[in-house]
């Protein structure tokens, strides 16, 4: 059977699936997925270098906001 996000295990009820796969240098992009829907990937067009954060309502599952910060230019 299919989980959500590719995951191995299907999650319990009424919690949030989620994967977060980390990119490789600056040839394979990270992603995100929440609820079987990718929120953050280089196919979007929506990462940067450095950390990828997407800020999701913790109750709803609303996705709030998604942002990029540079660590390596200060």
């Amino acid at each position: 059977p299919r989980h959500k996000c590719g995951n191995q295990k299907s999650c319990p009820q009424n919690y949030f699936a989620f994967k977060i796969i980390s990119g490789a240098a600056n040839v394979v992009g990270p992603t995100i997925c929440f609820e079987d829907s990718v929120l953050m990937s280089s196919v979007k067009n929506n990462i940067g270098r450095g950390l990828n954060i997407a800020l999701v309502n913790g109750t709803t599952g609303q996705l709030l906001k998604t942002d990029a910060f540079d660590m390596y230019s200060g």
